[in-house]
C-alpha cells in the first residue's frame, strides 16, 4: 500500500510539475511577473526566493500552482492581465498543452522499454443478426488479420481500432475458414443494441503467447506521437458519446487513481508510463473545461473581453467567480474521494 502511494505521488508530482512549467515558462517568456511557483497546495513546508519568484514545496501533494501578478487586475506593471489577449491565452493554456504533448515522450519511452505483448489469433466467435458485421459478410470462424492496415496482435487491438472509428467506415482484413483473404468495410455504431458491440461481433483469442518487444527510438517516437493522437480521438469519442448515447461521465478521485496506479505498476514500468500518459492527457483536457477556477474558466474571461472589444469584467467579480469555482471543485473532489474510500472499505472496486 505504501509503495502504491509513493508511486502515485511521484507520478502526479511529475505531471503537475510539467503542467505548471508550461505556465511558468510562457509567463517568463512574455515578461509576466511570477510571484510564486509551488508544488502542492499550502500550507508551505519550505521555499526560497530567486529573483522575483518564490519556489515552494507545500503540504498537500495533490496539485501545484503558478501564482502570477495581477491575474485579473491589469493595473500592476508586469501583471498577466496587462498583457495582450493572445499572450494571456497562451500563458493560460500552456499548462494543458504541455500535459497533452508530454505523452508523446512517455509513450515513446514505454515503447523503447522491453515489455510483454500478448500475441494471439483473434477469431470471430459470433456475429449478431442484422449487425454491421453481418451485413459486411463477416462470419463466425473468420480470423481478423488487420484493421485499417494495422496488424492485429490481440483482442485488445480490435476494440482499440474499432473505438477509434465510431460512426466512420473501417476496413477489416479477414482470413476465412478456407485460408482465403477477404477485406470488408464496416461502420461501427455509436448506439448498438443492448448486448452487442459497435460492430456486432464477439471475439476470442486462440494460440495465445507472450512476446518481449521493444522499439529503437527512431521508431518509438513516431509511434508515440500516433498513439497520443489516437488517445485524443478516443477522448473526443467518449465526450461525444455522452450526448449521442446518453451516457454519463464516470469520475474517480485521487484514491481511485492511486489504487489503479498500484495495479498498473505490477505490470512494469512500460505499463506505468502508458497509464501516466492517459492521466496527463486527462489533466490537460480537464483543465481546459470552461469552469471557474480552472484554466479554461480563465480563458473564458479572456475570450469575453476580446468579444467585448477590450471591455473588462471587474477584477473583483472575476476573482470571486474563480474563488467560488475552485471551492466547488475541492468540494467535488472531497465527495468523490468519500465514495471511493467507502467502496474501498466495503471491499468493492473503486473503478467501474
Amino acid at each position: 500500500m505504501l509503495l502504491t502511494i509513493v508511486i502515485f505521488l511521484i507520478m502526479l508530482s511529475i505531471l503537475v510539475l510539467a503542467h505548471e512549467l508550461g505556465h511558468f515558462g510562457t509567463a517568463k517568456l512574455f515578461k509576466v511577473k511570477v510571484e510564486e511557483f509551488g508544488l502542492g497546495f499550502p500550507p508551505r513546508i519550505f521555499g526560497f526566493r530567486k529573483g522575483e519568484t518564490i519556489y515552494s514545496l507545500n503540504a498537500i501533494p495533490l496539485g501545484g500552482f503558478t501564482k502570477m501578478l495581477g491575474e485579473e487586475d491589469p493595473t500592476y506593471p508586469g501583471s498577466l492581465a496587462s498583457k495582450s489577449h493572445g499572450v494571456r491565452f497562451l500563458v493560460l493554456s500552456a499548462g494543458s498543452i504541455v500535459n497533452i504533448l508530454l505523452p508523446i515522450l512517455l509513450f515513446s519511452i514505454s515503447l523503447m522499454i522491453p515489455h510483454d505483448v500478448r500475441l494471439e489469433k483473434v477469431q470471430i466467435e459470433e456475429v449478431a443478426q442484422e449487425s454491421p458485421a453481418q451485413q459486411a459478410g463477416i462470419e463466425a470462424g473468420d480470423i481478423i488479420l488487420q484493421i485499417d492496415n494495422h496488424q492485429i496482435k490481440n483482442r485488445g487491438d480490435v476494440g482499440y481500432r474499432i473505438q477509434l472509428k465510431l460512426g466512420s467506415e473501417v476496413n477489416i482484413l479477414l482470413q476465412k475458414a478456407d485460408s482465403s483473404l477477404k477485406e470488408v468495410t464496416v461502420t461501427p455504431r455509436w448506439k448498438p443494441p443492448s448486448g452487442q458491440g459497435a460492430t456486432g461481433i464477439m471475439i476470442t483469442g486462440i494460440d495465445s503467447t507472450l512476446s518481449r518487444e521493444s522499439y529503437p527510438f527512431w521508431e518509438a517516437f513516431p509511434l508515440g506521437a500516433t498513439k497520443c493522437w489516437d488517445i485524443l480521438i478516443l477522448f473526443r469519442n467518449e465526450v461525444a458519446g455522452w450526448f449521442i448515447k446518453g451516457t454519463s461521465p464516470q469520475f474517480t478521485g485521487p484514491v481511485g487513481i492511486a489504487q489503479l496506479t498500484g495495479e498498473v505498476a505490477k505490470s512494469g514500468v512500460s505499463s506505468l508510463l502508458e497509464f501516466a500518459s492517459l492521466i496527463s492527457i486527462s489533466l490537460g483536457i480537464f483543465n481546459l473545461f470552461p469552469f471557474p477556477g480552472l484554466d479554461g474558466g480563465r480563458l473564458v474571461f479572456v475570450v469575453l473581453e476580446w468579444i467585448r472589444r477590450g471591455k473588462r469584467i471587474s477584477p473583483k467579480k472575476e476573482g470571486l467567480v474563480h474563488f467560488v469555482g475552485f471551492a466547488m471543485l475541492i468540494a467535488l473532489i472531497l465527495v468523490i474521494t468519500y465514495f471511493d474510500v467507502l467502496r474501498l472499505i466495503q471491499g468493492g472496486n473503486l473503478l467501474p
